[in-house]
């Protein structure tokens, strides 16, 4: 590969992420500073709604009419005007989460469409493609910062950047930056053009019937279970720190990111000495260890568990998901790769997080009926419903899965 495409790619990588966490991070805070605290887990059912239909719109429409880098602008451009209106319609709830989902329709087929264009330019996918992806975790972590130490200083003293509409605007201008900025990116034709798609090749049935065995289905239904509780984590987080006097709360949150990216690193390391089924349950173990830090240290703010639990988001991540995608890769022959990929995120980012954000809202109301925002005590016992969920998810895979993959 070019050094100049090379380039290209880690650029549209660091702005593709840059966008998402640039609001993902902040949008709790900003709906409960402007009197919609108990509607926080909407943006991320709107998410997962998106998700869901994503493979469906690549699938039917990008992967077989229209080149790839000019899909990805489009869309990116259409999002920065959905999220530009947003912060105008915060009168009008229904209206402000309709046009956040608006946006995230928009947004989440480019994660699969970026990913598309960077592996169309690589030869060696598997040594190529997490060189550039970092560049994403990059975008993350800088976005997070970004929020916390410059965007702090175009609000009034003691006003918390998240509490304002700037990460939103900030996400809207950086997606028009890349979407512009897409239409100078190598020429990736549509992949499947003339090709036939048929709805269950994009929802993944053909693969889930080819892969289907005991310790497969454990798998999916672990992995849909376990996002229930990571529902839980991106959305009452940013609130969790804010209730606990937390300054910089979009930076801190980075902390997450950092490590994923100091795991991911070590994950060859791990792998050889633990092999598929373990690496996943240390993943869910790092999420029951997680919440419980958490709701161990809300009664009196211990800050350095509740740090050590945003740090263990590495672990969470890479060892469960990442691991997961490569359990699939592993299963699945060459012809039905894409489809296994594409049923995981179906199950995961959309079917999972849709149930988890709508469970996580109903036990933060619960919660929440008790006073205009949660003490600390409260947020121990909030804390301690995902993990032991996630513990529970644990013992079941640890106890059902029993294929030997290494």
């Amino acid at each position: 590969m070019k050094t100049r495409v090379r380039i290209q790619l880690s650029l549209m990588m660091f702005l593709e992420f840059f966008i998402w966490g640039a609001w993902y991070s902040a949008i709790a805070v900003y709906m409960s500073s402007n009197g919609m605290k108990s509607l926080t887990h909407w943006p991320f059912t709107m998410n997962a709604i998106a998700a869901i239909i994503a493979p469906f719109f690549v699938g039917l429409i990008a992967d077989r009419y229209f080149a790839t880098q000019k899909v990805l602008g489009t869309l990116h451009i259409l999002g920065a005007v959905f999220m530009f209106i947003a912060p105008s319609l915060t009168g009008n709830a229904v209206l402000f989460i309709l046009c956040l989902l608006a946006y995230n329709i928009c947004y989440m087929p480019t994660m699969s469409l970026a990913n598309t264009l960077a592996f169309h330019q690589m030869t060696q996918q598997e040594k190529q493609f997490p060189a550039i992806r970092v560049f994403g975790t990059i975008g993350w972590i800088i976005a997070g910062l970004t929020i916390s130490f410059v965007l702090v200083l175009f609000v009034q003293k003691d006003v918390q950047p998240e509490a304002t509409a700037l990460p939103l605007y900030l996400t809207a201008g950086a997606s028009l930056l890349l979407g512009l900025y897409s239409f100078s990116l190598p020429h990736t034709p549509p992949p499947a053009a003339g090709k036939k798609v048929s709805v269950r090749t994009i929802m993944g049935v053909d693969a889930f019937r080819r892969l289907g065995s005991r310790s497969f289905y454990v798998f999916l239904a672990s992995s849909m279970l376990i996002c229930i509780p990571l529902a839980v984590y991106y959305n009452y987080t940013q609130l969790f720190l804010e209730n606990s006097e937390f300054t910089n709360i979009a930076a801190t949150q980075t902390i997450g990111q950092a490590s994923e990216m100091i795991f991911m690193l070590l994950m060859p390391l791990f792998f050889r000495r633990l092999g598929v089924k373990w690496m996943l349950a240390v993943g869910m173990l790092a999420w029951v260890i997680r919440y419980s830090l958490f709701a161990a240290a809300a009664p009196d703010t211990i800050t350095w568990m509740i740090l050590a639990g945003i740090a263990l988001h590495g672990i969470c991540y890479d060892f469960f998901f990442v691991t997961g995608q490569i359990y699939m890769d592993k299963k699945a022959s060459l012809e039905i790769r894409g489809q296994a990929q594409g049923l995981m995120i179906l199950v995961t980012y959309g079917v999972g997080m849709l149930i988890g954000a709508q469970i996580a809202g109903e036990l933060y109301n619960s919660f929440l009926k008790d006073g205009g925002e949660l003490s600390l005590a409260q947020w121990q016992h909030f804390w301690w419903v995902p993990a032991c969920f996630a513990g529970g998810v644990l013992l079941f895979f640890t106890l059902a899965f029993n294929e030997k993959i290494k």
